[in-house]
């Protein structure tokens, strides 16, 4: 057993559509949505511990190391592997939190399968989506590892090959609560479903933009912003608002002209995410 640290990425999403189509009786909302897997990273830094026990060593000041998902995961796996062995952890964060990236999900779902591959666990995908479906909606489609048509609460998964492009991320420096979007009496409930074609031919919206612009004017400010040069759009239930582009250089060009009270990135889209490569890495740093 080696206790040297391995280093995990954990690549954010883009939402390039989200239609809410009804509501369960359990209180989570039917949905369909394409997520793109882009190359913003976080990056989860794991050593074994003979211990047993999981600690956050470093992570995000504002998140209590008892409600991060990483370690969260990490607890539900030693548990239903019934593992001897403990984790420390340093969650390194780069995705923005609340800006609808899935930067969370990302971290638990690369904590469940990087920690199932050192601790030796020997559990299949399934049983890995089934352990973090319950942190976060977006949690199997990061464990999936390849850009997908979501539909269910997003854990109906279609993975999908996507053209190459690059997008800029403007982040106008809020956090939405998936909560109150998703509680919002004005939130349309009833999108009627589309399929793959259809959204390829015709384009799909975002049912979240017009309840996240309402209570968050700032993230309206940046769509009508980006909305003058590509088509702007919000990702998920989150502040982040995006537009794709054909090459980096559009999208580089765009982000310099982005204004200084914004924060912004620009990323590229991927089909598989750089967590299935680090596997074929094995456990070594």
């Amino acid at each position: 057993m080696s206790t040297d640290e391995s280093c995990w990425p954990a690549p954010a999403k883009l939402n390039l559509f989200l239609h809410v189509t009804g509501r369960r009786a359990d209180g989570y909302h039917e949905l369909q949505t394409l997520f793109q897997l882009i190359d913003l990273t976080d990056t989860i830094a794991i050593r074994v511990r003979a211990d047993g026990a999981i600690e956050r060593a470093e992570g995000p000041k504002d998140v209590p190391a008892e409600s991060d998902l990483a370690v969260r995961a990490a607890r539900a796996l030693k548990a239903a592997s019934g593992t001897p062995l403990g984790a420390d952890l340093r969650v390194l964060k780069r995705i923005p939190q609340g800006g609808g990236l899935g930067g969370g999900s990302s971290d638990a779902a690369t904590t469940l399968v990087a920690l199932n591959e050192i601790w030796d666990c020997g559990l299949r995908t399934p049983e890995l989506v089934a352990l973090g479906l319950p942190l976060g909606a977006d949690v199997p489609v990061f464990i999936g590892g390849l850009s997908a048509w979501g539909e269910g609460i997003g854990e109906r998964l279609t993975p999908v090959e996507l053209p190459e492009r690059w997008y800029l991320i403007i982040h106008p420096g809020c956090a939405v609560s998936t909560r109150e979007v998703f509680q919002s009496p004005e939130l349309t409930r009833n999108s009627p479903l589309i399929t793959i074609r259809a959204f390829f031919d015709s384009g799909g919206r975002n049912d979240c933009q017009p309840v996240v612009r309402r209570l968050f004017p700032e993230v309206g400010e940046a769509l009508d912003w980006l909305g003058r040069f590509a088509p702007a759009h919000l990702t998920g239930t989150g502040s982040c608002v995006f537009a794709g582009f054909g090459s980096a250089i559009e999208a580089e060009r765009l982000a310099a002209r982005v204004p200084d009270r914004w924060k912004s990135t620009v990323a590229r889209g991927l089909n598989a995410s750089p967590v299935l490569k680090r596997l074929r890495q094995g456990h070594g740093p």
